[in-house]
């Protein structure tokens, strides 16, 4: 039995978190650089040696480029991501973003998601948990490493052909 991909026993290489955050490589490779968002399972440690993302750190990738596609400023985000940090992994899912382009709020409950709507301006939300739930059936189709053994950990798509008869012969 695979452990699950929110599970602390699994990691996801660079080409895998940029599939499933829906970012380029480079873009991955900067804010890892940058210190936006660091891989926290094994980071780069010279040249040649593979990065690897646990599943917090690609929800907030997600969080990141829908931020950044709406327009909010990257010192802006820096923020956010610092606020999403501090948070504990099962407080994420009740917490919507919301943004007016420049800041980012945190809403906990639907009375602050309505003050912040009904301030006149225009705003956006990001429903973490909807986000939460969108990668982890992604991540489920995507390959992954476990972190005790190094061991690859194969995605279990069921349409995937391919993966299908690799765990028959396993």
């Amino acid at each position: 039995m695979h452990p699950e991909p929110t599970s602390g026993l699994v990691g996801f290489r660079g080409p895998t978190a940029c599939s499933a955050a829906g970012i380029t490589y480079r873009q991955l490779d900067y804010w890892a650089r940058t210190g936006l968002v660091e891989p926290s399972v094994r980071p780069a440690q010279g040249s040649g040696s593979q990065r690897l993302y646990s599943f917090r750190d690609i929800l907030v990738l997600k969080i990141v480029k829908r931020l950044l596609d709406a327009g909010v400023s990257l010192q802006n985000i820096r923020v956010a991501v610092t606020h999403l940090r501090s948070r504990g992994v099962a407080d994420l899912t009740g917490i919507t973003l919301m943004s007016d382009g420049a800041t980012v709020y945190e809403c906990t409950s639907p009375h602050e998601v309505v003050d912040l709507l009904q301030g006149g301006q225009g705003v956006f939300g990001i429903a973490v948990g909807a986000v939460w739930r969108e990668l982890e059936g992604s991540l489920s189709k995507l390959h992954a490493e476990r972190t005790d053994t190094g061991e690859t950990v194969v995605a279990q798509d069921p349409a995937d052909e391919l993966a299908r008869r690799r765990n028959r012969a396993v």
